[in-house]
């Protein structure tokens, strides 16, 4: 006998098999939403079996659909026939259940279930599908290796870890569209199949039967399309849109993402700023309860770099750089005077009560350091009062230190009896660059984050308009951010000194969303192309209808984009992006659960002109 002949098949009206299994069977509840004051109802409801336990004359199984589960209870002396037909039941099967709801005797109730006070007596049941045993469970307290997770995504999808994260991520889209709608942005679509531009990833092609050697590109960003409809008077845009780019995977990275991209003309960064903070505080009211005050810290990209190493500081704890150059300056310890004759910076961080650190911690952060590319840590503890000198202090050079240099260096890192500095020396963007790494390390190991709860919401403004890589100028941003006004003048004979009119949102040490002032004038974005060595050729080539397009009034204009995979993982409390994505892709780029990206088939490729040179891959 088959498989298929002994599985147990869905409840079927009459001879034939219906193709219809529902037959007047219509859903009146939804499971998660009833409670006591549904006592009494008659109700139909239809879900999954969530769990079944058989006690010998009495059976519970739990019911569930998107919005939660029910208890679902049967007696074999009162109900033989369908308590006989539920024993057959496991996990997974798809059923339909009619009966009343009942409040649970007091010490039955189930505080831990949003249904925990009611259960559902039936008095009809409808298996409607079977199912296999599921190669994963879906259960909220079991953790699953996240390749299994992806390979049977569907059924990751049905657990309410994944469930409760869809819900905040569809509360978001619709918290932040109400939100813009109110303020009298239109949404309008831009298109998916545009050309290459340079925009700091490497671009998706997508070839076409329009010729062998012209290919789309699916974009990155909507960035032009958003200029031009600016530049066609719709002065208030948004979408929430799905971008591309070919690069590696990250916790916060995939190859496509959604963002909401927003465009305004005839403003300047105070308006963006005002706008996008009340729109947070909208979100963070309308999905997850919480209040944001307003308005939100600024810091220039300097200062944050000089402040904490990094250009998207968490600011949910403390332990902020401090130069010590000049205390240090005439140091007996070599190192210190040393590096600062020579250019240098002796820089650290307090850690709060971090004199208690064990010496493997201390050794391990100094392990740490060297990795991240510093010649070494060095650390100062103060047992006592930092002030009474070096009586108080522990440190590998105190022999090289001199009572006054240790009080100035208390004094001016503002250390406690209790605290530890961590100290490098060396040039100072590396020096930042180490100990901001440094810094989220030490505040992780040591749990320092304010609590759960903590949204500390950052603007980091004003960041280089270029830098340079490999001898060649390249664009911070990208090449239609605006220089400061104040700066223009220093585009052609000092464009690494530039500022730009960018603006990043961070929350958390997370970057939220990053945006700028564009250029609107043709000749300003012509000479930035020109400092990016993009010759007159390929400006025209490529971007030759958007100078175009500025010759014919172009409004002042500018915009941001909010990474919304970002904001709903945060909301959900969860590491990574993927957790919040209903199908995301693993972290080599692929799908586990359909296998893209996949072969085709040959005739497709001749179609497209196309070869595909495997001696090179």
């Amino acid at each position: 006998m088959s498989d298929e002949e002994t599985r147990p098949q869905p409840d079927c009206q009459g001879e034939k098999a219906a193709p219809d299994l529902l037959g007047d069977w219509r859903r009146t509840d939804m499971c998660g939403e009833l409670n006591a004051r549904d006592a009494g109802r008659s109700v139909t409801l239809m879900g999954w079996v969530w769990s079944l336990r058989d006690l010998g004359k009495l059976l519970f199984f739990e019911m569930r659909d998107r919005t939660g589960v029910i208890q679902v209870t049967l007696r074999a002396d009162e109900q033989p026939e369908l308590f006989a037909r539920v024993k057959q039941w496991r996990a997974e099967f798809v059923v339909a259940v009619r009966g009343a709801v009942r409040e649970r005797s007091a010490d039955t109730i189930n505080p831990d279930m949003a249904t925990g006070a009611v259960e559902i007596i039936p008095d009809e049941v409808k298996m409607l599908n079977y199912s296999d045993v599921p190669p994963i469970s879906t259960s909220a307290d079991e953790e699953i290796d996240e390749r299994l997770r992806l390979r049977y995504r569907y059924l990751d999808l049905r657990s309410p870890r994944m469930q409760k994260n869809l819900w905040v991520r569809h509360r978001l889209c619709q918290s932040l569209r109400s939100f813009l709608n109110e303020e009298d942005f239109w949404e309008i679509e831009t298109p998916y199949l545009t050309r290459s531009t340079p925009e700091g990833a490497r671009d998706y092609l997508v070839p076409t039967r329009l010729g062998p050697d012209r290919f789309y590109a699916l974009p990155q960003s909507p960035q032009l399309f958003k200029q031009l409809l600016m530049l066609s008077g719709y002065d208030k845009y948004y979408q929430l849109v799905r971008c591309f780019r070919d690069e590696d995977l990250r916790a916060d990275r995939q190859p496509e993402f959604t963002q909401l991209d927003i465009e305004m003309s005839f403003v300047g960064e105070e308006e963006i700023y005002s706008l996008v903070e009340r729109m947070f505080q909208r979100v963070f009211r309308e999905v997850i309860g919480v209040e944001i005050e307003l308005p939100f810290e600024r810091m220039t990209y300097e200062e944050a770099l000089d402040w904490y190493g990094t250009d998207k500081p968490d600011l949910r704890y403390a332990m902020q750089l401090v130069d010590l150059s000049r205390q240090v300056a005439e140091s007996e310890f070599r190192i210190f005077s040393r590096t600062v004759d020579s250019g240098g910076v002796v820089k650290g961080f307090v850690v709060p009560r971090g004199a208690d650190a064990s010496r493997s911690d201390i050794d391990a952060w100094e392990q740490r350091a060297r990795e991240y590319g510093a010649a070494g840590l060095l650390w100062i503890a103060w047992d006592g009062n930092p002030l009474s000198g070096l009586d108080a202090v522990r440190s590998p050079i105190s022999a090289h230190l001199e009572p006054s240099e240790v009080r100035e260096i208390a004094s001016a890192c503002g250390a406690d009896a209790g605290d530890l500095l961590l100290l490098v020396a060396g040039e100072r963007r590396e020096v930042n660059r180490v100990l901001g790494l440094m810094r989220v390390d030490v505040a992780d190991q040591l749990n320092l984050v304010s609590g759960e709860d903590s949204w500390e919401f950052l603007w980091v403004v004003q960041p280089p308009l270029f830098e340079l890589e490999e001898g060649s100028y390249t664009s911070v941003h990208h090449p239609f951010t605006a220089p400061l006004a104040e700066d223009e003048h220093k585009l052609e004979r000092d464009p690494l000194s530039v500022r730009s009119r960018q603006y990043d949102l961070v929350l958390n040490g997370v970057e939220l969303a990053s945006g700028s002032i564009r250029n609107h004038r043709s000749d300003i974005q012509q000479t930035i192309f020109d400092i990016l060595d993009i010759s007159p050729q390929e400006q025209q080539e490529k971007f030759g209808f958007l100078l175009e397009a500025f010759s014919y009034g172009a409004p002042p204009h500018g915009g941001i984009a909010p990474g919304l995979d970002r904001i709903a993982m945060l909301l959900a409390g969860e590491d990574t992006i993927r957790d919040v994505i209903a199908f995301p892709k693993a972290s080599a780029g692929r799908e586990l659960m359909t296998g893209a990206p996949a072969e085709v088939r040959a005739e497709q490729l001749k179609q497209l002109a196309l070869r595909v040179d495997r001696d090179n891959q």
